[in-house]
């Protein structure tokens, strides 16, 4: 029995093994490991696609959010609304900078943020609103942004899960004042280490950004504001570049896999993952909920199909976030969290392969 794993990061490498080693050999030809020409070349690419005018390469995702926080005038005793269903990193950012984070529930189709919410949850100290394109499916942007924009708030988006995906024809990542990506190893767009990305139109902001992420550097050994050492480094950079260029055709196979999932599963019965209509979702995650997912996730285990959970526990309801509460009810958090359960997807995996864990799921699974 051939064992389908969650993700295939073995099958890239080989597909991509020359390409990527005669990238990090430029590397080392240069001698150029921190920042340099190879990452000035994955910034100019990346930012390029997506169409913002500047992007900052740095050491991960959740030095993308907390560096743009705190670009954007986020600090001490501020409020930042957000979502509970997430990776613990977007409260973690606000939290880094003496923020607090303060969660809204989120619709139940697409699980981005429910801009209808948003409103009730702005005090005196809010100051930023943080959507999570979860899955890789976009928020709702629009309406959003028109709130940010009433009540004079700085926008943020979470796009760690969605390179390259669209709401309405643009990109998210250059919709807000900041776009905030992750480079980990298991994105659509993986590096081998960390990594992440911002992205923002706003000219002093990635002067800022770039200063920060680099000991608020003006020159070598001049300095005129406090920094941190959150750097990308060559290597990483040069391996991204490699996959940029493949990157569409992953984005392509993905939405191809996940529609094979959807015709197999929803009439089924089953709640998938239903993106708004007029964007283009790149499914980092292909999740469908479950009322027994416990015993769905053991019984697949057992015949050689991986799953997960993203994300098992709520931040609301997260220990080390207990002090940023209490918190309103979060119904619809609370109910995906219950349920969800994440199947296998990435590029390389076949419609054969994809029959036998649909078979398999909807031998043992309940809606």
């Amino acid at each position: 029995m051939t064992t389908i794993p969650l993700v295939d990061l073995a099958s890239q490498y080989a597909a991509l093994k020359t390409d990527i080693h005669a990238a990090i050999d430029d590397v080392f030809r240069t001698g150029l490991y921190i920042q340099g020409p190879a990452v000035a070349a994955f910034e100019k690419a990346f930012v390029g696609k997506m169409s913002a005018a500047h992007g900052i390469g740095c050491a991960n995702g959740t030095a993308s959010l907390s560096l743009s926080l705190e670009a954007l005038g986020v600090g001490a005793g501020d409020e930042v609304i957000t979502v509970s269903h997430t990776f613990i990193a977007t409260a973690e950012a606000i939290c880094h900078v003496g923020a607090k984070p303060v969660f809204v529930d989120i619709e139940p189709a697409g699980y981005g943020m429910d801009p209808t919410l948003i409103e009730a949850a702005i005090t005196p100290r809010t100051r930023a609103i943080i959507p999570v394109h979860l899955y890789g499916a976009p928020c709702d942007m629009d309406p959003i942004l028109s709130i940010a924009r009433k009540h004079d708030l700085k926008v943020i988006e979470d796009a760690a899960q969605a390179h390259f995906a669209t709401y309405r024809g643009r990109y998210v990542g250059s919709l807000g004042d900041c776009g905030s990506f992750s480079f980990y190893p298991g994105k659509n767009l993986g590096a081998y280490g960390d990594a992440g990305f911002i992205s923002t139109n706003r000219d002093e902001t990635a002067r800022l950004l770039r200063k920060l992420r680099d000991h608020g550097r003006t020159s070598k050994y001049e300095h005129d504001v406090i920094g941190y050492n959150q750097r990308m480094d060559a290597l990483q950079a040069a391996i991204l570049s490699v996959k940029l260029k493949h990157i569409d055709d992953w984005i392509a196979a993905r939405r191809k896999i996940a529609a094979q999932y959807d015709a197999r599963l929803r009439p089924a019965g089953f709640k998938t993952i239903m993106p708004l209509a007029d964007s283009g979702p790149v499914y980092h995650l292909y999740v469908v909920e479950a009322s027994n997912r416990d015993a769905v996730a053991e019984a697949l285990g057992r015949d050689g199909i991986a799953t997960g959970v993203h994300y098992p526990i709520p931040l609301h309801k997260q220990a080390a976030l207990s002090k940023s509460g209490p918190h309103r009810p979060l119904p619809v958090t609370e109910k995906a969290a219950a349920k969800v359960i994440s199947l296998p997807i990435y590029p390389e995996l076949t419609p054969q392969n994809v029959d036998r864990i649909c078979d398999r799921f909807l031998k043992c699974a309940q809606p």
